[in-house]
């Protein structure tokens, strides 16, 4: 098997001699090959066997397979993957045995899964290398999330665009609905964390939302979304007449409060 193989190889460069080699084991301070103990590993592709060679000074570590991983990067992220799309820790446990033969228990799921708490922690708190934006979009899209039972929740997103054109996510939050003391809270902590000056807001037309911006960068612009306002006002045409309307907006040249800043239209 190859990853044996280059076990071996790995070990073999360690101690700096081939297998079989003759040497002198009376000295404490010459190593050598000490046996070998087995490890399974589950992967994407499936379960290999190892056969992981020891040394008599336990200097060998091997850089293919960290101590105590039981599984590959590869099969974790697809777990992490499935759980952050909302699919349950025994539905993925169901899953990833009918896919690949493993079987993990919700709680093994479960285990997978909060190794990207800390990460996510790191994100909220982590302070910007940009003080000043040009313009900040501000939106909320809606998941499903289980607490207790599965609802669907509002992901509040800030996405900031700089000077230099590029553009970031900024932090985001999630409530049960989309509402202007989380955004409030949201740019709170913006500013907490570096962000001093927002020349310009574009977001929708939310209750609050506005008063939250005012409140916390009173010299920022806003700017109503002219997607969300084109939105608003297909509600109040008839369904005949959409069509028409939509396809007239498209071909009209876009006016400078329309035009695209950073990817994003406005």
């Amino acid at each position: 098997m190859a990853a044996n193989q280059f076990l071996q190889n790995e070990l073999t460069a360690v101690l700096g001699y081939k297998p079989h080699t003759r040497i002198d084991r009376s000295k404490d301070d010459v190593n050598y090959r000490n046996g070998a103990y087995t490890r399974t590993i589950d992967t994407e592709y499936g379960e290999i066997n190892l056969t992981i060679p020891r040394d008599r000074l336990n200097k060998f570590q091997n850089a293919l397979f960290p101590p105590y991983v039981r599984r590959t990067d590869g099969l974790e992220e697809m777990v992490i993957k499935m759980y952050s799309k909302g699919v349950t820790t025994r539905e993925i446990a169901d899953m990833v045995e009918r896919m690949y033969g493993h079987h993990y228990s919700p709680t093994t799921v479960s285990n997978i899964t909060k190794r990207t708490e800390h990460l996510v922690e790191e994100f909220h708190e982590r302070k910007f290398k940009y003080s000043q934006y040009v313009c900040v979009f501000l939106d909320a899209t809606y998941i499903p999330l289980r607490r207790g039972t599965v609802e669907r929740e509002a992901v509040n997103v800030a996405i900031g665009i700089r000077s230099d054109g590029g553009k970031e996510v900024l932090d985001y939050s999630i409530a049960p609905t989309e509402n202007g003391a989380a955004w409030s809270e949201l740019l709170q902590g913006l500013r907490a964390r570096g962000i001093k000056d927002i020349q310009l807001f574009i977001a929708d037309g939310l209750v609050g939302l506005q008063s939250a911006i005012e409140a916390n960068y009173p010299q920022a612009k806003f700017q109503r979304c002219w997607v969300h306002a084109e939105r608003n006002l297909l509600g109040y045409v008839r369904k005949n007449d959409r069509r028409e309307i939509i396809t007239d907006s498209a071909s009209r040249e876009p006016t400078s409060r329309q035009r695209t800043i950073g990817g994003f239209q406005c």
